[in-house]
C-alpha cells in the first residue's frame, strides 16, 4: 500500500500539522542538492543533471565510502513504470563508467556549481578520511527514485526488482507539513537503505569471498587510540550508524585483519564476542589513552560499539605494513571479494608468519 505521512505537535492534545502540497519536485532536487544527508548522511554528492551518452541527464549521482554509486532519479511528473524504468537505464550506463569518467564527471559538477573542491580525490578524502581505490569506485551501484508522491504501483514495481530480480533500488517518500507559516519535510523509506546497500554489494561482487573479514580502524587525535585497542583487545567504531553497523557482521571464531587509514595494517584478531555498546564493554579498571562516546552523552546511533578479539597479530602504529597494492577502505568491516583482498591476506600471511 502507498506510503502515508503523520506529524503531530506535541501538547495538552495532539495537533496534526496541516500536509500542504509540493509546488515543484524540483524543489526536492534543489534540497538535497544543498544537503545531501537528507538523503544519506554518508553519501558525497558528486554530479547534477549528468549528461549520459544517450543524450538524457541523471538527476542527482552520489558515492559512498566503499565507491559504491548512487543514482537519484526525481519521479517529477513521470508515470511509475517511466521513472523506474528511466533509472535502470541510467544505473546500466553508470555500470560501464571508467573511475576517470567518475572523477570528470565530479570536476564538471565542482565547477558549474563552484564548489570549493575541484578534485574528486579530495573531495572523497574530505568526506570519506581516505583516498578512492581504483578497483572500488563503481564496484557497485544503488538506484534511488525520490518522490513526493509514491503510488502503489510504484511500490509493487521496486519491491519485485528487488526480491526477484535482484536489482537494488529503493526509492524514497517525502511529505511536505506547515505550521505557523514553516515548512517541514518528512522522509521515509520504503525498503531499509542498509538492506538495498549490502545488495547492491553481492550483486556487484567480482570474485568469491575468501573467508577473511577487513577491519578499518580510525584514529584521531582526542579519539579513538590504537594503544587501546591493542591492550584491552578490541575493535571499535561509531560516530553514525553507517560506521558501526558493519561490526555486527563479526562472530565469535571470525578472523580479522585490521587497517588503520593512512597508516597500515597493524594486526588480525580472532573475535570472541558479539559487538556491544560502548556503556556495556568500558568500565573504570582501564586507563584509557583514547576517548569514546557513550550512548548516554550521544546516544545510541552516535554511540561507539565494541568487538572484543583475541590478538593473533598486533604490531605498533610505527611498525604497520603499508605497501602498494594493499586493500583498504572506509567499511568500518567488510567481506571483500576483489582480488587486491587475497593479495594483501597473502602478504600479511607471510611477514608476519601466520598460517
Amino acid at each position: 500500500m502507498p506510503v502515508q505521512h503523520g506529524i503531530w505537535k506535541i501538547g495538552s492534545t495532539p495537533e496534526a500539522l496541516k500536509p500542504i502540497q509540493l509546488e515543484t519536485e524540483l524543489l526536492l532536487e534543489e534540497q538535497i542538492f544543498q544537503d545531501i544527508s537528507i538523503l544519506n548522511s554518508s553519501w558525497l554528492l558528486i554530479g547534477r543533471q549528468v549528461y549520459t551518452d544517450f543524450g538524457k541527464y541523471i538527476d542527482l549521482l552520489a558515492i559512498d565510502a566503499t565507491g559504491s554509486i548512487i543514482v537519484i532519479e526525481l519521479k517529477k511528473h513521470k508515470t511509475p513504470r517511466d521513472v523506474v524504468a528511466q533509472t535502470i537505464d541510467y544505473a546500466a550506463w553508470v555500470e560501464e563508467l571508467p573511475t576517470e569518467k567518475v572523477s570528470l564527471i565530479y570536476q564538471d559538477f565542482a565547477k558549474n556549481y563552484q564548489l570549493p573542491i575541484s578534485s574528486f580525490d579530495e573531495a572523497f578524502l574530505q568526506k570519506f578520511g581516505s583516498k578512492p581505490v581504483e578497483e572500488e569506485v563503481n564496484s557497485s551501484h544503488q538506484m534511488v527514485v525520490v518522490a513526493a508522491e509514491l503510488d502503489a504501483s510504484t511500490e509493487r514495481i521496486i519491491n519485485y526488482l528487488n526480491d526477484k530480480a535482484s536489482v537494488a533500488v529503493n526509492a524514497v517518500f517525502f511529505s511536505v507539513f506547515q505550521d505557523e507559516g514553516n515548512q517541514y519535510l518528512s522522509r521515509t523509506w520504503l525498503i531499509d537503505p542498509d538492506e538495498t546497500e549490502e545488495h547492491a554489494i553481492q550483486t556487484g561482487k567480482k570474485t568469491d569471498w575468501n573467508g577473511e573479514y577487513y577491519g578499518s580502524f580510525g584514529t584521531s587525535e582526542g579519539g579513538r587510540a590504537w594503544s587501546d585497542a591493542k591492550t584491552y583487545g578490541f575493535l571499535c567504531a561509531g560516530g553514525g550508524r553507517w560506521y558501526s553497523k558493519t561490526l555486527f557482521k563479526l562472530g565469535p571464531g571470525a578472523r580479522v585483519w585490521v587497517n588503520i587509514p593512512k597508516t597500515g595494517y597493524v594486526g588480525v584478531a580472532e573475535v570472541t564476542g558479539k559487538a556491544v555498546i560502548a556503556d556495556e564493554f568500558l568500565n573504570d579498571n582501564m586507563q584509557l589513552c583514547g576517548h569514546y562516546q557513550f550512548a548516554e552523552e550521544v546516544g545510541e546511533d552516535n554511540a561507539d560499539y565494541f568487538v572484543p578479539v583475541r590478538w593473533i597479530k598486533a604490531v605498533e602504529e610505527s611498525q604497520a605494513v603499508n605497501e602498494v597494492g594493499l586493500f583498504g577502505n572506509q567499511n568500518s568491516i567488510a567481506q571483500p571479494r576483489a582480488e587486491k583482498w587475497e593479495h594483501t591476506v597473502k602478504q600479511l600471511k607471510e611477514k608476519w608468519k601466520i598460517s
